[in-house]
């Protein structure tokens, strides 16, 4: 097969995802984990007709000013702040995802943070391995919160907090939610959910966790305000983005114990990690690894260049990529 396009990956990939991509175009891969800047992806782009970049790469109009042979970008996620899609719009630049292949393993991983905040798992493990358990602890200490009967509130009902609601079922927790729009009567019934406003989800629920993409309007919808509301023996996990939290008030409610604790993966500015939540024993805190399976993380990286393909005209989705964000963009030829 002739190969007439040349694609760039941003990170390191499975190899046998890099070998089929080389089946159908020439692949220049990153062999290590860096932050590009905007000059680097600038040059990195120029030469290229598609490529596969992590959510640190920002793809904007700077970056791609100019550029006359890109054609494609897909991201190696769900959300994609990272991309100005209007901007790759703009320029004929089709722009992909990687949506539903991780809902399931990323809503395991919201319910991991929620019970090892809820019952002290990461303060208690490290009291341990600093052999500080010597047989002497009394009926009352390291007493955590139950989950199991709990009400659970979710703010977000998109696939993700789908997932983590039919979780619930087999914990006995009722579920609330609140969403921009109401979720079908069907939906309910399967998630065994039901809506209410963001204003009694905060008041009502045992346990909260945030499952909505980041944006504009969603930028630190869970506040000092929205955080008075919540009950201080409530447990909050953010597996959404950072920003969503305003990582400040959410360090001073968990230390003045207006909250029980929290269990975070997203972060505001990460990989910078705000110190007063990285010195707080109630706070379970992990480096945005939610969808971190090999299983899934191999469908990532499949579905990605997949989409990639199609958008330059190779495979079974040739011109029709599974999970685009701008067929509008009508790409180049």
């Amino acid at each position: 097969m002739s190969k007439s396009h040349k694609v760039w990956v941003s990170r390191p990939l499975f190899p046998e995802v890099l070998d089929h991509l080389a089946r159908y175009v020439h692949v220049q891969a990153e062999t290590s984990e860096r932050r590009h800047t905007a000059a680097q992806l600038r040059q990195k782009l120029a030469g290229v007709d598609g490529a596969i970049i992590g959510l640190s790469d920002r793809i904007d109009g700077e970056v791609i000013a100019g550029n006359r042979r890109l054609r494609a970008i897909a991201n190696l996620a769900v959300g994609y702040n990272n991309l100005d899609v209007p901007a790759l719009t703009a320029a004929g630049i089709f722009a992909t995802n990687t949506p539903d292949v991780l809902n399931e393993t990323t809503a395991d991983y919201a319910w991991a943070l929620l019970l090892a905040a809820a019952r002290r798992v990461s303060s208690a493990e490290r009291w341990l391995r600093a052999g500080n358990w010597r047989g002497d602890m009394r009926f009352d200490d390291w007493l955590g919160l139950d989950v199991h009967g709990k009400t659970l509130g979710i703010l977000g009902m998109g696939r993700i907090g789908q997932a983590i609601a039919r979780r619930a079922y087999g914990f006995g927790m009722p579920v609330l939610y609140h969403n921009r729009s109401r979720l079908s009567a069907a939906i309910e019934h399967d998630c065994r959910a039901a809506w209410v406003e963001k204003a009694e989800l905060l008041r009502r629920a045992d346990h909260l966790m945030l499952a909505l993409p980041y944006s504009a309007q969603s930028h630190h919808a869970i506040g000092a305000a929205e955080l008075a509301l919540m009950k201080p023996t409530a447990v909050l996990v953010n597996i959404a983005r950072g920003g969503i939290v305003d990582d400040a008030a959410l360090a001073t409610a968990l230390r003045e114990g207006r909250l029980a604790a929290a269990g975070l993966d997203v972060f505001e500015g990460e990989p910078a990690v705000l110190p007063g939540l990285r010195e707080l024993d109630n706070a379970v805190l992990s480096p945005h690894l939610a969808s971190a399976s090999a299983d899934t993380r191999r469908a990532m990286a499949q579905l990605a260049a997949d989409n990639l393909l199609a958008a330059l005209g190779y495979g079974p989705d040739a011109g029709r990529p599974r999970s685009w964000l701008n067929p509008e963009a009508g790409g180049r030829t």
